[in-house]
C-alpha cells in the first residue's frame, strides 16, 4: 500500500474532509501502527444549510465533530488553523503555516485532497479543496524540506523532506487501497458529522456504492482511490 512506515498527515480543508473521502485508509493506517495526525486549515464555519446557526455558532460543533470521529479512526491528534472557510487563499502566510505543520510532524506520507476539479463529481472539489491541495504540494515540495525558506520557523522547526503523498482520487486512481476491514469505522466517523449528514442511511448508501466503484478492478469490496506521488531528491 504504501512504501513507508513512518508518521502520517492528513492536510484537508475541512472539519469532514478527511473522514469521508479517506477514513478508511486512515483507519488501515491506524490499525497498522501509524502514528496519524489531521491538520484541518479552515473553521467550516460556512457548511451548513441550516438557516438556524450562525457561523459564530458553526465552527465549534464542527470542531467537535472532528474530535470524535478521529478519535475513531484512531487518530491521536487534530491541529486546525482557523481560516475562513470558502476563502482560502495562495498566501504566504498559507503556505508557511502548512510548512510548519509538516515539519512539526515529520510525516512519512501525507495523505491530502486533489488540486484538479473533476466535472464527473462537480461537487466534490470546490476552492478550498484544490487551493489547499496546490498549497500542500508546494509545501511539500520544496518549502518544508529547505531551511531557507520561512526563517522565521527556525530553530523550532527544522526542514523536513516529506517520502510521499496520496492525492485523494474518485475517477481513474493511480492507487486503490482496499478498505473492506474498515468501511465500517469511516462510516461510524461520518456519523459524528452530524452538522452535515442529515440523512444518514442515504449518505451510507452512496459512501457503499463508490467504495465498491472503486474496488471492483482490484476485487476488493470497498476501497478508496489515490494519486500516488513520491517526492523527488
Amino acid at each position: 500500500m504504501t512504501t513507508t512506515t513512518g508518521p502520517v498527515l492528513v492536510i484537508a480543508a475541512h472539519p469532514d474532509d478527511p473522514d469521508f473521502l479517506a477514513g478508511g485508509t486512515v483507519a488501515r493506517l491506524a490499525k497498522e501502527g501509524r502514528e496519524v495526525a489531521y491538520v484541518i486549515l479552515t473553521n467550516g464555519n460556512k457548511g451548513s444549510g441550516n438557516r438556524g446557526v450562525t457561523s459564530e455558532q458553526l465552527a465549534p460543533i464542527r470542531e467537535e465533530e472532528q474530535r470524535r470521529a478521529a478519535h475513531v479512526l484512531g487518530v491521536r491528534h487534530v491541529e486546525f488553523l482557523g481560516y475562513e472557510d470558502g476563502e482560502l487563499e495562495d498566501t504566504r502566510e498559507l503556505r508557511r503555516d502548512i510548512s510548519r505543520e509538516i515539519r512539526r510532524w515529520r510525516p512519512d506520507l501525507i495523505i491530502t485532497l486533489n488540486p484538479y476539479r473533476t466535472y464527473n463529481n462537480f461537487p466534490g472539489w470546490h476552492r478550498d479543496h484544490r487551493t489547499t491541495a496546490r498549497v500542500v504540494l508546494d509545501c511539500v515540495y520544496p518549502l518544508a524540506r529547505d531551511h531557507l525558506s520561512f526563517p522565521e520557523l527556525a530553530p523550532d522547526y527544522e526542514p523536513h523532506k516529506v517520502r510521499e503523498v496520496y492525492l485523494i482520487q474518485w475517477e481513474h486512481p493511480q492507487l486503490i487501497i482496499d478498505i473492506t476491514a474498515t468501511i465500517d469505522l469511516k462510516l461510524e466517523a461520518i456519523r459524528c458529522h452530524a452538522s452535515q449528514v442529515t440523512d444518514f442511511a442515504a449518505f451510507e448508501a452512496r459512501m457503499r456504492d463508490r467504495a465498491t466503484t472503486l474496488g471492483k478492478e482490484k476485487g476488493y469490496s470497498y476501497a478508496e482511490g489515490f494519486d500516488h506521488v513520491i517526492v523527488p531528491g
